[in-house]
């Protein structure tokens, strides 16, 4: 009988193996034979891996005794170094199945090998273990790694960020994490990324407990935004903030930073508990602005380039991290700028003049105008009042127009002093923009830049002795209304002069409305009845004159021409129209009352003329 306990005949030489059969054999039955025959058949069952001994080399196959009935083959190919293998030297080879037709046993090395390593590697490694490896090549959802066994690094556990294209690491060398081991599937998968995250809190912890305010430190950029950039000091991101790179102006981080550069930083501040860190770039260099006040002193003139246009006006840069602003009222003397891309453009090289400086604020005015010169320091010599003076109309608004008599000076012809008569509403309906003009310097303020002009003063103010003279209290005239309002109507009696029509003067009856007599554009024939030379105004009538207003009207006509030494004859002469009667009875009565007193007699009754005539001739004389 065969011991229960029957020997392994597993790497065993075929010698060896007959040998142990037949020591298994010695007196023993036919079935217990049989038995051992069953045992060694599954000792060598396909899929295991066995000892066996070279027996010798033919052609790119390798005979190998693995003790069973019949030699194994293994590829040469399958030995790393095939030149060294020689007959009777020991190998594991996987029993990989058996060839039916010669009854041959098909072996492999390399699966042999791979299943020792997979033995190797379970026993020497477990869960939480690091390990090295190459990376072999990319298969779906990550990389294989050889670690004595491929395993698998998936994408996501690569790296702390997401990665791009996973190819990129192939044949790379990398350290990481056993994750999992799957031993029924020989699966193995491997993080990275955790051991980069265990690594990185080892770091923050260390970076945390030395960091220091005001210290230098060299980090990696690791991200740009449109504030700022975070900087990798080792263990934690730190945040530079735009504002804090540079003493110039800068637009973007990336116009002086760009990822994965290696920088030295100052830091700012810090918030252990928060693990904030606030870093800076420009604080590793003087600020320029510490000394602004002995480089460019208020008054100094400097050349500086046009960095920003504003709507309000221009950012000129004088040096790196020093700019001033150029208010749009500081462009030009002359001109109204309405935008200060009328007068620069970005990168255009200026000279201006430092106007004032906010140390604290970190600003500085500047003026561009300045740098010209200042028109109005003699302009009193310049332009004296009275002088009659030529300009260009530059500009028109609702109270006048702006009138350039030089460079940087402008003076301005009020619509009141546009013409004499007639009422300017506005300059355009006098002067154009472009035109050329004369005008009389009325008044000149240096302080406040201010030059007065005058267009109607070149002529002689006719209020002073035509009109008066011309449209005398119950002279008839003709005229055009040329505008109708709620209080009566403005009629034109001579080119650019014209009188009033009150409501109450256009009829002996009441009238509400004045449009619903009279029209625009409509002749009238009206009489004067009061011309105020102070006002600059001539109130007109279309209603008969009253009795007093005729007797006034005539005294006033008496005394005027027997001030002027005209006889009675000719002035009863001049007389006519409605007044013409009238005006000849005042006459014979003043006559009359004339010879009287020469006479010391009486007036006669009937020339007395009534208490109100008699107070007319009196007044007369």
């Amino acid at each position: 009988m065969l011991p229960d306990e029957k020997p392994s005949l597993a790497g065993l030489t075929k010698e060896q193996v007959d040998a142990e059969i037949e020591k298994a054999l010695d007196g023993t039955s036919v079935e217990d034979v049989e038995k051992v025959l069953e045992q060694a058949i599954a000792e060598f069952r396909t899929g295991t891996v066995v000892g066996g001994t070279v027996l010798a080399l033919q052609g790119d196959e390798v005979v190998v005794d693995i003790g069973y009935k019949s030699e194994g083959f293994v590829r040469l190919s399958e030995f790393e170094n095939a030149e060294a293998i020689k007959p009777g030297e020991r190998v594991q080879v996987f029993v990989d199945g058996m060839d039916e037709e010669t009854g041959e046993v098909l072996l492999s090395k390399r699966k042999a090998d791979r299943i020792r390593s997979w033995e190797q590697v379970v026993e020497n490694h477990v869960v939480g273990d690091m390990v090295t490896g190459r990376v072999m090549r990319k298969i779906k959802g990550g990389v294989l790694v050889d670690i004595g066994v491929p395993a698998f690094l998936p994408a996501s556990q690569i790296d702390m960020k997401r990665v791009g294209d996973v190819g990129d690491y192939i044949g790379q060398t990398l350290t990481a994490k056993i994750i999992k081991i799957d031993e029924d599937r020989r699966n193995i998968v491997l993080s990275r990324r955790k051991l980069l995250e265990e690594e990185r809190e080892r770091s923050k912890k260390k970076l945390l407990s030395e960091i220091q305010r005001g210290e230098v430190r060299r980090g990696v950029v690791k991200n740009l935004t449109d504030f700022g950039a975070f900087v990798d000091l080792g263990g934690i991101d730190g945040l530079l903030h735009i504002t804090d790179m540079s003493w110039g102006r800068i637009s973007h981080p990336s116009e002086i930073l760009k990822s994965e550069q290696v920088i030295e930083v100052r830091v700012l501040d810090f918030d252990v508990e928060r693990e904030r860190i606030s870093l800076g770039l420009k604080q590793l260099q003087a600020n320029p602005w510490s000394r602004v006040h002995e480089k460019y002193p208020v008054g100094s003139r400097v050349v500086g380039t046009v960095v920003t246009i504003q709507p309000y006006g221009a950012f000129v840069k004088i040096e790196d991290g020093v700019e001033g602003l150029v208010h749009v009222s500081e462009m030009s003397w002359s001109r109204q700028v309405n935008h200060p891309s009328e007068v620069v453009k970005v990168k255009d090289k200026v000279e201006v003049v430092v106007l004032a400086i906010d140390e604290e604020r970190q600003e500085i005015s500047l003026g561009l105008k300045q740098a010209l010169g200042d028109p109005w320091a003699d302009v009193e010599e310049k332009f004296p009042v009275g002088l009659n003076v030529k300009g260009i109309v530059r500009n028109l608004t609702g109270y006048g127009a702006f009138v350039e008599l030089a460079e940087g000076v402008d003076g301005l012809l009020h619509v009141s002093d546009m013409s004499w008569t007639r009422k300017v509403n506005h300059p355009s309906a006098v002067v154009k923009k472009g035109d050329v003009v004369d005008a009389v310097v009325l008044a000149v303020d240096r302080e406040r830049k201010r030059v007065a002009l005058g267009l109607k003063q070149l002529g002689e103010d006719p209020w002073a002795s035509r009109i008066p003279a011309k449209y005398r209290p119950g002279t008839m005239v003709k005229g055009k209304v040329t505008k109708l309002t709620s209080f009566g109507a403005f009629v034109e009696i001579e080119p650019d002069l014209e009188g009033l029509l009150h409501v109450s003067e256009i009829s002996e009856e009441k009238v509400e409305k004045p449009e619903d007599i009279l029209k625009v554009d409509q002749e009238l024939e009206l009489r004067v009845i009061n011309v105020d030379t102070k006002e600059r105004k001539i109130g007109l009538s279309m209603k008969p004159p009253s009795e007093a207003e005729i007797e006034e009207a005539a005294a006033a006509e008496y005394d005027q021409y027997t001030e002027a030494g005209t006889s009675g004859t000719a002035l009863g002469q001049l007389g006519g129209g409605v007044l013409g009667s009238k005006l000849a009875e005042a006459v014979e009565r003043a006559e009359a009352r004339r010879a009287a007193a020469r006479r010391d007699t009486p007036v006669p009754p009937e020339d007395a003329g009534g208490e109100g005539n008699a107070g007319s001739v009196s007044a007369a004389q």
